[in-house]
């Protein structure tokens, strides 16, 4: 151990006498561990934010629907094959969508993997209006899950009771947005109001209860003026149905207890639906989430991370071809420095620790410069892509071990080469 420490006082007495020279030597070391960390802080950094967005959409989420079924062929008896016609078959009626039942035996049947059911029906597009005041909306009629599924930040007043959504009141709760472009900064004056909505339908006059806050979109991108932004109107689902004049669902969503897999428990979910559709000619149900898709995603930019790392560490094996090269320039110059330690008794394997040793410190001060360099470099580029930096420790750790290793591979050699020097030939040299 004290020889161990007696050969990095060497190394950096070594390095502090050719500092510009030894600073040239990591430089390449630098250049590529810098690299190679400040790429996969950003890869890591895009791929969390990348998760984070799908996972506030509902990645855990089952979307549930109908798919037109795909149709089989028939042979005659004359042996030729006619395929069923009906391809584009729209809707027949209420006969073919999911029933409230339908929905009702799903939860019953399996409590403890279903967290809420959110359904949702669209009721069109239009404007709050008051006088000249204008707030562009899209009307969606809604389930209490609904609210848990799309993970809405209430700001102000309640979300729809059970009995208001039995009864189909005529309520809303708007965004934010819409109570500020309609009612000024104070916008809790919202609160109790009834408020005008124009649709291509007519009119409708609904009474807020509720502000949530409007989040937009990581996925979307709006050009338009902050008014002239749409948000979504929020009506009792049984509301909408009336204006529809509908009474089944074409889709729902299922929310997960923790703990349950989504794409096990849609497989399942969908196998459950199939016996209430296996006498519908023109459709079947179809249920998915978005983890798999989440998953395959993240897959893939580590992946792509991963490969260009792998091409920028190729600096790495330029910066340990200068640490040879060096270390080669270096027991050139101190021929008689080895031959006098030869002399006095030294044996090889302490010469060839001494520069073995040398070559490690060169890689390792440098690795340190470049971890600094590649961690500052990745934080600032993760911050011009507006995404929270993630440093991989993984990154660092593996990065420094391979500088480590490149300093004992390319200094084995000059190391190993110094150590057989004949003490004689080096107590001779000039």
């Amino acid at each position: 151990m004290i020889l161990f420490l007696e050969n990095v006082r060497l190394a950096l007495h070594a390095l502090r006498a050719n500092k510009m020279r030894s600073l040239l030597t990591m430089l390449g070391i630098i250049i590529g561990i810098s690299s190679v960390i400040a790429i996969m802080t950003v890869g890591n950094s895009l791929t969390a934010s990348m998760n984070d967005s799908m996972m506030s959409m509902g990645a855990n989420n089952i979307t549930v629907y109908l798919q037109q079924r795909e149709k089989k062929n028939e042979i005659t008896e004359e042996g030729l094959v006619f395929k069923e016609s009906g391809t584009g078959t729209a809707m027949a009626g209420d006969e073919d969508l999911f029933t409230g039942q339908m929905i009702e035996n799903l939860c019953e049947t399996y409590p403890s993997e279903i967290y809420a059911i959110s359904v949702t029906e669209t009721a069109g597009s239009g404007q709050i209006t008051d006088e000249r005041k204008y707030a562009n909306v899209n009307i969606s009629g809604v389930s209490v899950g609904a609210f848990v599924s799309d993970n809405i930040t209430m700001l102000h007043g309640r979300f729809f009771s059970e009995k208001e959504m039995d009864e189909g009141l005529m309520l809303g709760i708007i965004s934010d947005r819409a109570a500020e472009n309609i009612f000024g900064d104070n916008i809790e004056d919202a609160l109790g109001s009834i408020i005008n909505v124009e649709t291509g339908k007519g009119f409708m006059n609904l009474t807020v209860i509720g502000i949530y806050k409007y989040e937009q979109n990581s996925f979307s991108f709006n050009m338009g003026a902050r008014k002239d932004v749409t948000t979504n109107l929020y009506i009792p689902l049984r509301t909408a149905k009336k204006l529809n004049h509908t009474t089944g669902y074409q889709s729902f969503t299922i929310v997960t207890q923790d703990g349950v897999n989504p794409d096990e428990f849609a497989a399942t979910v969908k196998t459950f639906f199939k016996t209430y559709y296996r006498n519908n000619r023109n459709f079947e149900p179809a249920a998915f989430s978005l983890t798999s898709i989440v998953s395959t995603m993240s897959d893939m930019m580590d992946k792509i991370t991963t490969a260009i790392a792998v091409v920028a560490g190729i600096a790495l094996l330029v910066g340990g071809i200068g640490v040879m090269n060096i270390m080669l320039v270096s027991i050139t110059e101190r021929t008689r420095e080895i031959g006098t330690r030869k002399a006095l008794g030294a044996p090889n394997s302490s010469i060839r620790l001494q520069f073995i040793v040398e070559a490690v410190v060169i890689c390792l001060i440098g690795g340190m410069i470049g971890i600094a360099i590649g961690i500052a470099g990745g934080m600032w580029a993760a911050d011009l892509l507006n995404t929270p930096a993630k440093p991989s420790v993984f990154s660092i750790v593996l990065s420094l071990s391979f500088s480590m290793i490149i300093g004992v591979f390319f200094g084995y050699y000059p190391a190993n080469k110094a150590a057989k020097m004949d003490p004689i030939e080096a107590l001779r040299y000039e």
